[in-house]
């Protein structure tokens, strides 16, 4: 915990440089992602957790801040700290650790912070705050009230095309909308409850536009573990007709889930949380993967997956245990690591593992290492492209390291000069029993 906290402290002082795979992040818990795109930019905005002391915290959850996070390859990612504290805000209860899932939002050059907080006056279990910068990572300036006539959780803004923005929150059997006048902090109308949608828990409204239909999206949880719904229809306000659900609860299932969607690139993205790093459904971690549609407009369902999304470059790490595909080995958390790790082992003769998307462009490689560790026979690492009967690309021999977790570097010639964006399989070969462990590969 002493080393997570001294990672919190750099995210104070420096931007921090992360890499994608799922989760996207892993040197500080991260849940509630809202994505946008802005200035050609891909941003995300998810509320922070933290570890709750005795007496502190709301159903479970410490929730005392907000970071942003960019990119440009949906690959590496920025950190650009701390934007917005708890105990700043003037409205707020201070040390609530109630600082839910935000939003943000560009309109005329400038960008509006929406959060749900606890309020000091007690007139609410949670009010919404709005906060202003003139760049997406900040500073921001918080308004010194709260907006009148809402009260709830989870905003979310979206603006049609006709510059009319709208708000939607809510938490419960209820979620709600209500336009917003143009200076985006106050409301302009009634409050109104969106019609058409399932009985039971819901929360977490994100609104999204495609094809002139409106996407209003949603976290469910008719089975106790929220899964992600949507509804169309052809207003923003409603009334939508309910379509189901596009990501069911995993098998593993974290209690709450909580998304955004967004195009980038050409490319439809959902961002969402779970809790892969610390298997505690109160401490989660933002993931995203790749959205489609239907010819109906109808959403595909969505698998979560540890590969994610963007392109990784091939000069990078290559964490192939964030694999597309895996076939006789595991990939399990490091034990004894700063940073939360994965490793591919129990590797067996004939297994395999898939990593998608690697881009070769760059460069002209000629070598590839693997950092291996291995207290058996050892055995071959094949590198091939594409699939696991792919042409060969390098074979590099592994020996026994004398434990485990006594890791070491091993390096190859590549047999094929690789180029653009390609599918990459480790292929795993030796005798009876456990070969080896694979924590990454890379290409010089």
């Amino acid at each position: 915990m002493i080393r997570f906290f001294k990672a919190i402290l750099l995210m104070l002082i420096l931007p921090f440089i992360v890499e994608g795979n799922n989760p996207l992040v892993k040197h500080l818990y991260t849940a509630d992602p809202t994505a946008r795109v802005m200035n050609g930019k891909l941003y995300v905005f998810p509320s922070c957790d933290i570890k709750c002391a005795e007496g502190e915290g709301n159903n479970g959850f410490c929730m005392p801040f907000y970071h942003a996070f960019s990119s440009e390859n949906m690959f590496d990612w920025t950190d650009h700290g701390r934007i917005i504290d708890q105990n700043d805000v003037q409205w707020g209860k201070k040390n609530s650790y109630g600082m839910w899932a935000p939003d943000c939002i560009e309109k005329d050059g400038k960008y509006y912070y929406y959060f749900p907080g606890m309020p000091e006056d007690s007139s609410a279990f949670r009010r919404i705050g709005v906060a202003i910068a003139k760049s997406p990572e900040g500073p921001y300036k918080l308004e010194k009230d709260y907006m009148k006539g809402v009260s709830g959780i989870d905003p979310n803004v979206f603006i049609d095309d006709d510059g009319q923005a709208y708000l939607y929150y809510g938490g419960g059997e209820k979620l709600q909308v209500v336009k917003l006048k143009d200076d985006m902090k106050t409301i302009d109308g009634e409050v109104k409850t969106i019609m058409g949608l399932p009985a039971k828990y819901k929360e977490g409204p994100f609104m999204f536009k495609r094809n002139g239909v409106y996407y209003f999206t949603f976290p469910h949880s008719p089975s106790g573990s929220e899964e992600l719904a949507y509804a169309i229809g052809t207003s923003p306000m409603g009334p939508f007709e309910y379509k189901g659900l596009f990501m069911q609860r995993w098998t593993d299932h974290c209690w709450t889930n909580h998304h955004s969607v967004v195009e980038y690139k050409g490319q439809w993205i959902v961002f969402y949380h779970h809790h892969d790093i610390s298997k505690d459904e109160h401490l989660r971690s933002m993931c995203a993967d790749y959205l489609n549609f239907n010819a109906d407009g109808t959403i595909q369902e969505v698998i979560p997956s540890l590969r994610g999304i963007g392109i990784c470059p091939a000069s990078n790490k290559i964490q192939v245990d964030r694999y597309t595909d895996i076939h006789k080995a595991q990939a399990n958390l490091m034990s004894d690591q700063e940073e939360p790790n994965w490793q591919v082992d129990y590797i067996e003769n004939g297994g395999w593992v898939k990593y998608d998307r690697v881009d070769f462009s760059k460069k002209k490689y000629t070598k590839v290492t693997a950092r291996v560790a291995c207290d058996a026979q050892g055995g071959v690492l094949e590198i091939r492209q594409g699939g696991h009967w792919g042409k060969l690309i390098a074979s590099i021999p592994v020996k026994s390291t004398e434990a485990w977790n006594n890791w070491t570097e091993v390096e190859a010639e590549l047999q094929t000069s690789m180029q653009g964006v390609q599918n990459i399989t480790c292929v795993f070969k030796g005798d009876k029993g456990y070969l080896y462990n694979l924590d990454w590969i890379q290409f010089r």
